[in-house]
């Protein structure tokens, strides 16, 4: 191995070896013309990102690279480039000469402070920061059943729940304002929450499965549903779903999300996406203070693709002296380790666990949440 790898691969606590490789094999992809090469390195790259690893450690002592399910020899190729000098000619050559290159310089801008996998298990096992960990991690408070546009039934949450170690999770599928997310009716709500009382009985003293929703954040700020109908949930998640890929300030409209009666949380805020749309821009100093001033916890969701907030804007949220909540927003039970994604990046932020809810027991976060200001005292 070259000394310029053996630098690479020590530096990958400032450096995310495996992310910036996956961020090249999609630039790779991105130029092809044949839809099975563009398929191939797409899918190269999110093994790459995945691996629980440095991809370094995969490095034999002659230089070869061990074998990694769904990474050809192609894209093996780029691995090795970078891990030897830290860039891929192979791919910055392609790029050049493509038609395709402004839009993959606009997709690398969109692709900052972003974790991979292996990065994430490093965050995590590293005793030198502060935050929360794992241990003190009790329920997820995003997650999508079958009611919406998730794969995973009410029984299936709560087991994986037991399984995990937690107390606690919410459902929160999606409001009947997003038809295109399977968005639920109040009359098909009531259904799922006379479900959830029947598994609160059956799971009695191991977990508890909360009644949440995600309602959505119209471009005016107000949300889809009425304060009656906020009021019938343990956990009410407020998100953007649209106007995510314009450099118009959208400030107002966040405030006005986190100033509506009955909300607990403001969910993935940006509503960012990995190098497609940049989300949300806002005034977020603004935004975090008034969240912090009535109490509304700021999200953390670890979607892989989200990571939203990240752990740089989270820090600024944190010096505002905001709560958080950590979530995997998973749509079936192999997402429920997002969460960990979600924990990392409130590490890296330096998040006090106090001031995280999903570390909290149910009881204190449901008395948190109970005690959200009325409309009266919000103010504007």
């Amino acid at each position: 191995m070259s000394q310029k790898s053996k630098t690479f691969e020590h530096a990958d606590v400032a450096v995310d070896a495996n992310l910036a490789i996956a961020g090249l094999l999609r630039d790779l992809a991105a130029v092809q013309t044949s839809a099975q090469r563009k398929w191939g390195y797409k899918r190269a790259a999110a093994a790459v990102r995945d691996l629980a690893e440095p991809i370094a450690t995969l490095l034999a002592p002659d230089g070869t690279l061990g074998k990694i399910r769904h990474v050809g020899p192609a894209s093996t190729r780029i691995v090795l480039e970078v891990l030897a000098t830290g860039d891929s000619p192979t791919v910055n050559q392609a790029v050049a000469a493509s038609p395709q290159r402004a839009q993959v310089e606009k997709s690398r801008q969109l692709r900052r402070a972003f974790l991979s996998r292996a990065r994430v298990n490093a965050v995590l096992a590293d005793p030198a920061l502060t935050g929360p960990s794992l241990g003190d991690y009790r329920g997820d408070l995003q997650m999508h059943s079958e009611w919406s546009d998730g794969s995973q039934t009410l029984d299936d949450i709560c087991q994986t729940g037991i399984a995990r170690g937690y107390g606690y999770s919410a459902v929160t599928d999606h409001s009947y304002g997003l038809p295109i997310a399977g968005g639920v009716s109040m009359d098909r709500l009531a259904e799922q929450h006379a479900e959830i009382d029947r598994l609160n009985v059956a799971y009695r003293g191991a977990f508890r499965l909360l009644k949440g929703i995600e309602a959505n954040i119209r471009a005016d700020g107000s949300v889809d549903m009425t304060s009656e109908e906020l009021s019938r949930f343990d956990i009410v998640v407020a998100a953007p779903h649209s106007v995510l890929r314009t450099a118009v300030d959208q400030t107002d409209r966040m405030l006005a999300a986190v100033r509506t009666p009955g909300v607990h949380i403001l969910g993935h805020p940006r509503g960012r996406m990995y190098g497609s749309r940049p989300g949300v821009s806002a005034d977020w100093e603004r935004v975090f203070a008034e969240a912090a001033r009535l109490g509304v916890a700021i999200e953390i969701d670890g979607d892989p693709a989200r990571q939203d907030l990240d752990y740089e804007l989270a820090r600024r949220a944190a010096g505002t002296g905001c709560l958080f909540a950590l979530d995997s927003d998973a749509h079936g039970t192999a997402d429920w380790r997002f969460a960990e994604t979600a924990v990392a990046h409130a590490r890296l932020a330096g998040v006090p666990a106090n001031r995280v809810i999903n570390c909290w027991p149910v009881q204190r976060l449901i008395d948190w949440a109970r005690s959200r200001p009325s409309y009266q005292s919000v103010g504007r």
